[in-house]
């Protein structure tokens, strides 16, 4: 795969709003330069990949998104872990674990569902309601701009793999204690966490952006 520093230097023809993309790192103002599909232009600054457009990646995203929306709601229902101490053993699901904190804390159950479930579900289902059209050559959906923007403003709440790397390293120190078996759940997370870094390496926001409003 080849890398194309973009241009820095504007002509008239490419003076327009349109014509010009802003670094999300480092805030570099270039002039959008001709990137092929498997290539790819970064920020000749802070090495940030800016545009890398790819053939059928439209399709690849929504499979990934459907693959993501399946792991998550299996996830939360079956067994996440099992705990044996003392001659007791308990298992407990993500569901299981929300539902049980009660009166002030039942705020902690609404912020584990919304944060590691409803918010990573909903920034998918608004992926795949944008790029449905777009990959049947179809214009885009009613509100298909304002949808994206949604689904990139969630990013930074959508925590399902942060909290899979959390529960891990709890269950680290908690095998010294008893004896922990991981569930069905736990593994799905560990599959999870690798298909959400794969969905954002190859989504190209900036290709999306421009099929939106064309």
């Amino acid at each position: 795969m080849t890398e194309t520093g973009a241009s820095t230097t504007p002509t008239r023809e490419q003076d327009a709003l349109g014509d010009l993309i802003v670094c999300p790192s480092c805030d570099l103002v270039y002039t959008v330069p001709d990137v092929g599909p498997r290539e790819r232009a970064v920020c000749l600054r802070c090495r940030r990949v800016l545009i890398a457009p790819r053939r059928k990646a439209g399709k690849q995203l929504i499979a990934l998104a459907l693959t993501v929306l399946i792991l998550i709601v299996a996830a939360s229902i079956f067994p996440f872990l099992a705990i044996d101490a003392g001659g007791l053993h308990h298992k407990a699901s993500i569901l299981d674990t929300a539902l049980a904190f009660h009166g002030m804390l039942s705020v902690l159950s609404v912020a584990v569902l919304f944060f590691i479930v409803v918010i990573p579900m909903l920034r998918l289902c608004l992926l795949i309601y944008v790029l449905v059209p777009l990959i049947r050559d179809r214009p885009p959906a009613p509100l298909s701009r304002e949808a994206f923007a949604l689904s990139e403003a969630l990013v930074p709440w959508s925590m399902a793999e942060i909290f899979a790397i959390g529960c891990a390293v709890a269950l680290v120190k908690l095998s010294d204690l008893a004896d922990v078996v991981y569930g069905p759940a736990a593994w799905m997370f560990a599959v999870l966490v690798v298909l959400v870094v794969a969905t954002d390496r190859l989504m190209c926001r900036y290709s999306i952006w421009k099929s939106l409003e064309s």
